[in-house]
Order: C-alpha cells, then structure tokens, then sequence
C-alpha cells in the first residue's frame, strides 16, 4: 500500500560535506529505516545549492510514523553513524508534514526497485514544486487538484505524486515539523531540466491554463511559488 504520510526533509549542510552524508545514507540509512516500517522513498542534491540534501521517506499513517521512527532513533544503527551523520549537518528542521491529495495521487515507488548499493546516479531531473496558501484556505488546494493537475498531465509527463499538508499533530516531537503550513507539492521526474522547461512553457502558453487556473492560483496563494530542482542519488527510488 503506498504511504499516507509522507515527509520532505531539507537539510543545510556544513560545506563540502553532501558526499559524505549522500554515501553515508545511501550504505547504512536505506533498508535500516525500511527495516522498521518505513520507505526511503527519495534522496536528491539540491542543485541550487551544493550544501543542501533533499529527501523523502513514507510511512503507512500517523500511528505507523511514530512507531518506526522511535524504533530507527532509538535503534543501533542510528546509534552506530547518527553521529557521523548529524555532524555533516547545520540544520535539518526544514521538513513539511504531508499527504497525498487523494488516494490515487501517491507515491507508486516500490522498494524492490531501488538500485544496489553503488549504483550511479541516474540521468534524470526531479522537480517539486511548492506552493503555499493561506492557513485552512482550500481553494489553493482544489486549483491545483482540479485545475493544474489534469493540465500537467495533458502537456507533459504525469507527476509522481502531488501532495499537501498533513495537519494532524506531530507526535514524534524529537524530530521538528514546520507548523502552520498550508501547502501543495507536485513531483515529477524528467529526462533532463530541458524537459522540465519545455513542460513549464507549454502549461504557460495553454488557454485554460492563461485564462483561468494560473491567475486563480496567483490570487489564492500567500507567498510566490518554489521549485526545488533535484538530482536524485543512485539508490534513489524516486528518479
């Protein structure tokens, strides 16, 4: 069953170290958290920035969440290389709690499919685009459902998974959350940032899209859109 509950973690890192936590995660934090009721759905450098590692991992709901996660803190192998991996790190309190839109909007990734250990990374593109609205406002929300959904599908390659904010309490309070979200956010992986562009200029440049969808959401949100432009790693499902 895909997730439910699904986190996305961006991390300052302290300079020059990404590699270092990349190829630490990737041997030793992979099948560990997935171990204990978890899925490693996503591992990405940020290519705007080259301290910064973005990922994803799922979990079944809420009452599953806070289960693996106190089973993997308090457990040996973070134990073992959660120092090694902490001190590679300024912040990691950058984290939106979400879920899927609907039950068809998920993530599909299965962990069978994951690469090997080793593996190089892939030549892919990964774009998650954020948007924000006004705190309990759901038509922000329903646009993108509605409107900008369909319209992505239509001019391009489907996304992955498109998601919002999960707003039930976080009860492992070890590990911040960004409270007070409201927020879209729609993945999808292209051969390369061209394709991505090409996507953009063609959802751009349809009627619906100049008539209706892109000046409703301009008025519903409350801060300018973000796209975080990824890479994913080699034993990223996500790619």
């Amino acid at each position: 069953m895909p997730p439910t509950v699904i986190e996305l973690r961006q991390y300052t890192l302290r300079p020059g170290r990404r590699d270092e936590l990349i190829e630490l995660f990737d041997r030793e934090f992979v099948e560990t958290q997935e171990a204990v009721g978890m899925t490693v759905l996503g591992q990405f450098r940020d290519l705007d920035d080259p301290d910064r590692f973005v990922w994803l991992r799922g979990f079944h709901d809420m009452p599953a969440r806070h289960r693996a996660l106190t089973a993997f803190y308090d457990g040996p192998v973070w134990a073992k290389h959660g120092p090694q991996a902490n001190a590679t790190m300024l912040d990691s309190d950058d984290v939106l709690l979400l879920r899927p839109l609907s039950a068809d909007r998920g993530f599909a990734a299965s962990p069978s499919e994951r690469p090997p250990a080793g593996a190089p990374a892939p030549a892919r593109f990964v774009a998650a685009m954020l948007w924000s609205f006004p705190p309990g406002q759901q038509d922000g929300i329903a646009l993108i459902q509605d409107g900008l959904l369909p319209l992505l599908h239509e001019t391009g390659p489907a996304p992955l998974a498109a998601l919002t904010t999960e707003t039930a309490p976080n009860t492992f309070t070890r590990l911040p959350v960004r409270t007070g979200e409201n927020v879209a956010a729609v993945i999808t992986s292209y051969p390369d940032e061209d394709a991505h562009r090409r996507h953009l200029t063609a959802v751009r440049d349809h009627p619906l899209a100049q008539a209706e969808i892109l000046p409703a959401l301009e008025h519903a949100q409350s801060a300018s859109p973000r796209t975080l432009r990824l890479s994913p790693t080699g034993r990223s499902l996500i790619s």
